[in-house]
């Protein structure tokens, strides 16, 4: 997938006209059935099933899907599960481009932004459930596995099951990570896909649960692992690039501990500064072809590399500081390369300059939970993404450096600084 790419200078965006609000379409009968066939063959070339559970309490009631955001794949495997069912779809922003987004609008999507507060989501989501009759389909980790795990989920959903009272299902599927992972640039896998849907809870149980409880239901709904899900049920992804493109999740040598030297290719991963490497084999697991191999498991390997960056934040000695190139956009009419900039990230946040001084954007440490960065975003490459709900800037590093050690950092970074605040709001009140 492609994204509408403008030059144009700081100046020029500046007039551009600015995003407007508008009511969610009901989805097109039309243009869902012109999608559910679109489907057809990756549901056919992927064997694709699908289990259900307690889904005899949810009938034909709208409610609030959930699934989790493993590929490409994830909207046709969500229109093979619920179709004819139509379905409002909370979309990114960048993703409604262009003339796509507009068929997106009337297949019954509305945007909004990554990691961002946006207070018409809430309103736009009841009246796709109530006033348009629809249910509505959202991918609440927003961004993509890196690690073959749910990306760090929000706070908030369980406060969201209670203020919508209707059915909740999730969509937990099994291969779809598999098939197309992000770190191994958009190569295809014969992987067989299927999924487990589930209604985890019903209008009269949310309204007995504490918005902690629900939380829970979530997270425990959310707590899948693709690697060891491969490794346990022997399924072999045979291909020879399967290693492609691995550095992006492991970027840190845990024999040297050296960044931003590894090298994905082919079936083995090596560190260019001190020569180890390891192979990956068909079930998804490492082994170092000399020496010990300390990380079998990728997502324990991902683990150590957060434990690594949250000491150096505790320590103070984590900055990230890149030339980038930006691209900008405030509209569905695309993107806009403005040219190039610097990007710093450290204990305060992000502070983001360029435009011959006239772009100057900070965001703090506590802004978001997480943040959007992307691998090969829009075959362009990988991204930083960083903005508000008037301007979204995305940073495409000059320099080989780790975009998931970005979003590590933030995630760490924000955790810390809401148990400080916590902890002092304690300390004012005693």
């Amino acid at each position: 997938m492609k994204i509408k790419v403008r030059e144009m200078s700081y100046d020029e965006v500046l007039k551009l006209p600015r995003l407007k609000h508008k009511k969610p379409m009901k989805p097109s009968r039309f243009l869902s059935a012109v999608v559910r066939i679109v489907s057809a063959p990756t549901l056919k070339k992927t064997k694709f099933s699908y289990t259900t559970e307690r889904m005899d309490l949810v009938g034909k009631q709208p409610c609030l899907i959930l699934m989790n955001h493993s590929s490409f794949t994830d909207m046709k495997l969500a229109f093979g599960i619920f179709y004819p069912k139509r379905m409002g779809i909370v979309t990114s922003v960048d993703a409604m481009s262009g003339f796509l987004g507009k068929l997106m609008r009337w297949l019954g999507c509305t945007p909004t932004h990554k990691y961002v507060s946006d207070i018409s989501l809430l309103s736009d989501i009841k009246y796709m459930l109530k006033e348009n009759k629809t249910s509505v389909l959202m991918y609440p980790e927003a961004g993509y596995s890196f690690d073959g795990r749910a990306t760090t989920l929000p706070s908030g959903l369980g406060f969201l099951m209670k203020r919508l009272g209707v059915p909740v299902v999730t969509v937990i599927t099994q291969g779809a990570f598999h098939r197309d992972p992000l770190y191994n640039m958009l190569q295809i896998r014969d992987v067989k896909v299927s999924a487990h849907v589930k209604c985890i809870a019903t209008p009269d149980e949310i309204k007995e649960k504490s918005v902690e409880e629900l939380d829970e239901l979530i997270n425990d709904a959310f707590s899948f692992d693709n690697f060891a899900w491969q490794r346990d049920n022997k399924i072999s992804v045979d291909v020879p690039f399967r290693a492609d493109g691995l550095h992006r999740i492991l970027y840190k040598c845990p024999h040297c501990g050296t960044e931003n030297q590894m090298e994905g290719k082919g079936i083995h991963l090596t560190c260019h500064a001190c020569e180890k490497k390891w192979g990956m084999d068909e079930y998804g697991q490492l082994a170092a072809t000399e020496g010990d191999t300390e990380f079998p498991h990728i997502p324990d390997w991902y683990t150590w590399q957060r434990e690594c960056v949250r000491q150096e934040l505790i320590d103070g000695t984590y900055l990230l500081d890149e030339d980038v190139d930006i691209m900008v956009q405030v509209n569905l009419d695309g993107v806009c390369n403005i040219g190039s900039g610097h990007l710093t990230h450290d204990q305060n946040g992000f502070h983001l300059t360029g435009a011959d001084g006239k772009l100057d954007y900070k965001q703090s440490a506590v802004f978001s939970h997480t943040l959007y960065s992307d691998y090969h975003w829009y075959e362009i490459g990988d991204v930083i993404g960083i903005g508000d709900n008037e301007f979204s800037y995305f940073c495409l590093p000059k320099n080989n450096i780790s975009v998931s050690k970005a979003r590590l950092a933030t995630e760490e970074l924000y955790k810390m600084k809401r148990v400080r605040k916590r902890k002092t709001e304690t300390l004012t009140k005693a």
